[in-house]
């Protein structure tokens, strides 16, 4: 089955929350995803439908850079952007 990337609709959404605890796996492996994306990513409430994820790791800016320059040459939607926060 080919892959299709899910297309945000608004201009920018800016979301903070939090990652869950799994004692079972002893790490910080859970994200749970807020309202507003899945107001924002409508298709994710679908039930019977199959979704996964796809991280892409970059080691420095200029590397993005091309990346980015990838995707929108091919018109590929542009990806979330994501950082690991520790709390105070």
């Amino acid at each position: 089955m080919e892959e299709q990337i899910i297309s945000p609709t608004k201009q920018e959404l800016i979301v903070k929350g939090k990652l869950a605890y799994s004692e079972s796996f002893g790490a910080w492996n859970t994200i749970r995803l807020k309202k507003e994306i899945l107001n924002e990513f409508n298709i994710l409430r679908e039930k019977r439908k199959s979704f996964s994820y796809k991280l892409t790791f970059y080691q420095n800016g200029e590397q993005l850079e091309k990346a980015i320059h990838r995707l929108r040459k091919n018109k590929v939607p542009m990806p979330i952007l994501m950082w690991f926060v520790k709390d105070k």
